[in-house]
């Protein structure tokens, strides 16, 4: 990937190196890290190096009656003006300029915006317009041109407002392996970032699966590998607290004709006292838990990893598959459970080209 603004933009870091020499720095610093914990073979599974970024947000800056798209520079001190993006899906990048151009010439939709956000997906893009400013009916009118001349969906947001044109996500077709899912992917709400990344890492996880009898997931966000999942085991119970990632999860499973997810609004701490029998939950009332027999446990936890209490928690299962997007959290977490499990697959996604960001996926089985 080639970018005019190597160097400037405080985007990309790695932007010196090639894409085969990015990925021989990650492999070489999970190795290290992971050593000590004697991980010895890892499984690498590699992004396109352009056009692999299917959300992306950039500032808006003003000059006179004039936007450009912004980003933070290098020393994250400077503001610097971009006029193209390679790592943005093809789809975004080639609306970029179009619609910036639309935007500046109409002053309702061109005043007080300070971002603009973009989520593509196989069938369409949604765009988030922020504001600085209340955005009422009236501008409701020039964002649905913006709709009609771009055949895109529109979202205004300003302070406490939330303006839907026509759809607030998209829906988007994932082939892993040789399956094809359907997801509903709500503005807002967590979703990966590189779609071509995260089926290889669907596919990696639900390949591993044996043994199979009923899966607990927690942080389950939209149903991502949670439907999939499905497919490996007789019953799946799937946490999350966001209401949004439940009910976009819902209807995903309906597009998909999967019955066999049953989806609960708790935290890790709740959960664990209602399989423990320590209270009782008006959100599990028509669950029986007494009626999964779990083999897995599937989490894919934020940055900061899993908390001393949900790692005692999990550590009662036979088989942890573990997707984590902070290989240093991942191997704190790891040491804690070295005594009880071993590392069974390892594996490196490159979601994140030109930067040191790196996606792991651990398969543990109870010693």
């Amino acid at each position: 990937m080639n970018c005019k603004h190597f160097g400037i933009c405080g985007s990309c870091k790695n932007y010196e190196l090639s894409y085969e020499e990015q990925v021989d720095k990650k492999q070489s610093h999970i190795k290290e890290l992971f050593k000590p914990l004697h991980v010895e073979h890892i499984d690498t599974f590699l992004s396109p190096d352009i056009h692999y970024r299917n959300r992306a947000e950039f500032r808006v800056w003003h000059d006179s009656d004039t936007i450009s798209y912004a980003m933070n520079g290098v020393d994250k001190k400077d503001i610097v003006l971009i006029e193209s993006c390679p790592k943005v899906t093809k789809k975004i990048a080639d609306l970029m300029m179009p619609l910036k151009m639309e935007i500046e010439s109409d002053e309702i939709l061109r005043n007080r915006l300070f971002s603009i956000e973009f989520l593509s997906s196989s069938t369409n893009i949604l765009v988030s317009l922020l504001y600085h400013k209340k955005i009422d009916q009236s501008w409701d009118i020039h964002a649905k041109k913006l709709e009609d001349k771009f055949g895109i969906a529109v979202i205004g947001r300003s302070k406490k407002v939330k303006r839907v044109i026509s759809d607030d996500f998209v829906l988007d077709e994932l082939k892993v392996g040789t399956k094809y899912y359907t997801y509903k992917i709500i503005e807002g709400g967590f979703s990966q970032p590189n779609s071509f990344v995260n089926a290889q890492m669907i596919e990696w996880a639900t390949l591993h699966v044996e043994d199979s009898r009923d899966l607990l997931e927690l942080y389950c966000g939209h149903g991502n590998f949670t439907i999939p999942f499905a497919r490996k085991f007789r019953k799946v119970l799937a946490t999350e607290i966001s209401k949004s990632s439940i009910k976009s999860a819902k209807f995903s499973c309906d597009m998909n004709r999967v019955e066999n997810i049953e989806f609960v609004r708790m935290s890790v701490e709740d959960l664990t006292s209602a399989l423990k029998k320590e209270r009782e939950f008006v959100r599990l009332k028509d669950i029986n838990l007494d009626d999964y027999d779990f083999s897995h446990v599937f989490v894919d936890p934020p940055r900061a990893g899993i908390d001393e209490k949900s790692l005692n928690f999990i550590a009662q299962f036979d088989t942890i598959i573990y997707i984590s997007c902070n290989p240093d959290t991942l191997r704190r977490d790891l040491e804690f459970l070295k005594d009880r499990f071993n590392i069974e697959k390892f594996a490196m996604f490159d979601q994140f080209p030109y930067t040191d960001h790196i996606e792991s996926g651990v398969i543990l089985k109870r010693k």
